[in-house]
């Protein structure tokens, strides 16, 4: 009985010593941590995307506050929530927010069933980085779109979806926050973030192919063949050509829409702008 009495009070006064010990340790070493923190973590959305290129929300909260503190969030915009938020995270913190442009997913390839047919079957793992890890895929451009899907599983917003159709993922714009998941999933790079544009309109250049002319059009028939005929085209040195691959910088671009015209296989893209009507032999008589 004096044995199990001993060995209670013996456990009793270690608990008691580590106890003490473990709360030296932890004043000692105490993080304080700034109550704007937790204030900001609050207006920002809790997606938890990594959109902002932060562990989450709270390394973005953490992130703005130290910005604060150095005087400027410039370069710093959760793609969530968008100005609105950042609105509100610079009220919150002082500061004065900085107005950036929203922006948009689009895909870089208009390698559709009909312009770039199947030469291969691939029998494996249906992914796009297991089919692109092991070779060139189900068709003869081994820069354009697998089509598995990992851009739509990566999406946390339902933005993006393969069309049955071509073959190809689609972006919705209204539900897209820009949080770039889609940009990181594909093994190919042919999806990126640009802006969004006035009224949502934008041009780019939807190939990603670096191969010469003539072997990028035989393996998709709407594939950039870099003739450069956009690149003379354009009257704001928007364009360029590298690789054999045309290239448009959204924040050169005037969307005068020349480049597409002058594009003989149809790679370049322009999106929501309004469709010309035909002159009608009835209106050209009016106007003779």
């Amino acid at each position: 009985m004096n044995f199990i009495l001993v060995a209670v009070i013996v456990l009793g006064a270690i608990a008691l010593v580590a106890s003490v010990i473990l709360y030296g340790v932890s004043r000692r070493f105490a993080v304080q941590e700034d109550p704007r923190v937790e204030q900001v973590l609050d207006i920002l959305p809790g997606a938890n995307c990594g959109g902002c290129g932060f562990p989450g929300c709270s390394g973005m909260a953490d992130a703005l506050v130290k910005a604060a503190d150095k005087g400027s969030l410039e370069g710093l915009l959760c793609p969530v929530g968008g100005q609105a938020v950042m609105s509100q995270v610079a009220d919150a913190l002082g500061m004065v927010a900085v107005q950036t442009e929203p922006k948009v997913a689009v895909v870089r390839c208009n390698g559709t069933c009909a312009a770039r047919p199947r030469t291969a079957v691939y029998d494996g793992l249906r992914t796009c980085a297991a089919m692109h890890a092991a070779g060139a895929g189900e068709t003869a451009c081994g820069f354009g779109c697998l089509g598995c899907g990992d851009c739509v599983q990566a999406c946390s917003f339902d933005a993006i979806h393969l069309n049955a159709e071509t073959g190809l993922p689609e972006v919705d714009e209204e539900k897209c926050t820009a949080c770039g998941a889609c940009v990181k999933a594909c093994p190919r790079h042919i999806i990126e973030l640009r802006k969004k544009g006035p009224k949502g309109r934008r041009i780019f250049v939807s190939c990603v192919n670096k191969d010469k002319g003539a072997i990028a059009r035989k393996g998709c028939l709407a594939a950039c063949i870099g003739c450069s005929k956009c690149e003379k085209a354009c009257k704001f040195d928007a364009i360029t050509i590298e690789n054999n691959l045309s290239y448009i910088d959204f924040n050169k671009c005037r969307l005068c829409t020349k480049c597409v015209d002058e594009c003989p296989t149809g790679a370049i893209i322009k999106v929501n702008f309004l469709v010309r009507k035909p002159v009608t032999t009835e209106r050209k008589e009016v106007e003779a």
